[in-house]
């Protein structure tokens, strides 16, 4: 069992937990994820560290409340514990060397970009950094974002925060006004993440992608992770998550992912069910 040492909510519908799990926080990478169990019972959730306190032996999580899973994870209270939380696993995002980056969130992305961003802002690297919401009040780590962004612009799709319009057209006009990024990190959507590759191609801007398909056992074992990249076969959990994006096959990781939407509504209607039961 892991104790919640904190829990805080970031939006109506995004969460942060800090999990005290010493042995996790002394190797943890950016880029890296755990695979929590909220309660005997529940399913696996894949989720990407969010950020480490080596010294206290605690690990960050955010999470989206979307299906039942995520919900009875939520339904935990700060001073009680989660049932397994496993990790680090997949592989670190590659920093060294890197000079002058541009990180792109996306909603609740934006968790994995932080700690990215952070460390690139620690090596002494210049950190532009893009986020985008739908509306202000899905806004989340804005103060953590500026603290380590060298220039940090937040866009919304209504304008009711920062500027109006998507994530696509800042990146894009700082490249034509040269930028000159030695990379481009983007975190967030597919739909996103695939415009974001679609303008940085044609700049021939060097753009990584943070993959996170459907994944059951983390090691590679299971399959359910695996995506199509430069023509090959990879496996999210063990070859990533962080792939090229000009060699993602964006239509099928897309067609996969929407594979289980339907279970997903089932299975969030029957995670209502049961916590009206416990709370009755």
């Amino acid at each position: 069992m892991f104790k919640i040492v904190k829990k805080r909510a970031l939006n109506p519908t995004v969460s942060e937990m800090v999990i005290e799990a010493p042995l996790i926080a002394k190797k943890a990478q950016p880029g890296q994820f755990i695979i929590v169990r909220a309660k005997a019972d529940s399913e696996r959730i894949p989720l990407t560290i969010a950020g480490y306190d080596r010294a206290a032996g605690t690990v960050a999580i955010i999470y989206q409340i979307v299906g039942g899973s995520t919900m009875q994870l939520d339904s935990l209270a700060e001073g009680e514990s989660v049932q397994d939380f496993v990790g680090p696993l997949g592989k670190a995002t590659e920093i060294e060397g890197l000079k002058n980056v541009c990180v792109v969130g996306g909603g609740v992305g934006c968790a994995i970009a932080l700690p990215v961003a952070r460390a690139l802002h620690e090596a002494g690297a210049k950190v532009t950094g893009i986020v985008g919401f739908r509306d202000k009040n899905l806004v989340i780590l804005e103060e953590e974002f500026a603290a380590c962004c060298d220039e940090l612009i937040i866009m919304t799709d209504d304008g009711s925060h920062g500027r109006k319009g998507v994530v696509t057209l800042p990146l894009e006009e700082k490249i034509q006004q040269g930028a000159n990024f030695d990379e481009v990190i983007t975190i967030g959507p597919l739909i996103m993440m695939k415009f974001v590759v679609g303008v940085t191609k044609k700049y021939n801007v060097k753009t990584v992608v943070s993959m996170n398909p459907i994944m059951v056992d983390g090691t590679g074992m299971c399959g359910g992770c695996r995506l199509t990249v430069g023509g090959k076969t990879k496996f999210a959990c063990v070859d990533g998550p962080d792939f090229d994006g000009f060699e993602v096959d964006f239509a099928e990781a897309m067609q996969r992912g929407s594979m289980y939407r339907e279970f997903e509504t089932h299975a969030r209607e029957a995670a209502c069910n049961l916590l009206k039961a416990e709370v009755q």
